[in-house]
């Protein structure tokens, strides 16, 4: 079964005044939603936009596998164990909070930053905190969240251009640019498809477009 999920159905939110857009996919903060808490492991799947100088001060998380796909612009990291890193397109950047830790995000470049913040609830709470990113990651390469039995997939696509969805009991697809038709649905920028017992399906490049699909099973 696909579920889609249209860009102009999402929660606004952030702090415009501030330079901060945020579009939320999922119950979030201030908008509840008790039929919308979660699909699969995925908790929140929130679109960013900081202005330059823009970001979100020191806060707390835990108990939560936070992974970030920069979109466009640099985004700087800062946390309470100790790192800092420039995150950029075509990064994968994932925050385990665990028991907890706190970070800064912020846009200190010179240009605008469009990030899509992707939450992730783990098998089992607790744990130490830890942090990585890789570096342009390539489309070939899933990206694994053992902590949320989650497995992330990257598709940059050509104009005409396959790619088979995974098989798994939960599949979310977020499309993050361009278009795509997935078993007869259409996708745009900012949409999601939420898909239950995937077996056997594909996406098609309407126009060049990326897309980030999580594969989880029924335990996720």
């Amino acid at each position: 079964m696909i579920e889609v999920r249209r860009a102009d159905e999402r929660y606004r939110g952030g702090e415009p005044a501030a330079g901060i857009s945020s579009l939320h996919a999922f119950s979030f903060g201030p908008h509840y939603d008790p039929a919308n808490l979660r699909f699969g492991a995925v908790i929140a799947c929130n679109e960013e936009r900081l202005a330059p100088g823009a970001g979100f001060d020191e806060h707390p998380h835990s108990h939560t596998e936070i992974v970030t796909w920069v979109v466009e612009g640099e985004l700087t990291h800062r946390d309470s164990a100790g790192h800092e890193s420039l995150v950029r397109a075509g990064d994968v950047q994932r925050l385990s909070a665990a028991a907890g830790v706190r970070h800064v995000e912020r846009n200190d470049g010179p240009g605008p930053l469009v990030f899509v913040q992707m939450w992730l609830a783990p098998v089992a709470p607790g744990g130490v905190p830890s942090y990585e990113v890789v570096h342009g990651i390539a489309d070939s390469t899933p990206y694994a969240v053992p902590e949320a039995e989650a497995m992330l997939h990257v598709r940059r696509l050509a104009v005409g251009e396959r790619t088979a969805v995974p098989d798994a009991a939960f599949v979310y697809v977020h499309a993050v640019r361009g278009e795509v038709a997935l078993d007869g649905a259409e996708l745009g920028p900012g949409d999601a498809a939420r898909i239950t017992d995937a077996k056997d399906l594909e996406a098609v490049a309407t126009t060049p477009a990326e897309l980030l699909l999580w594969a989880m099973p029924a335990t996720g």
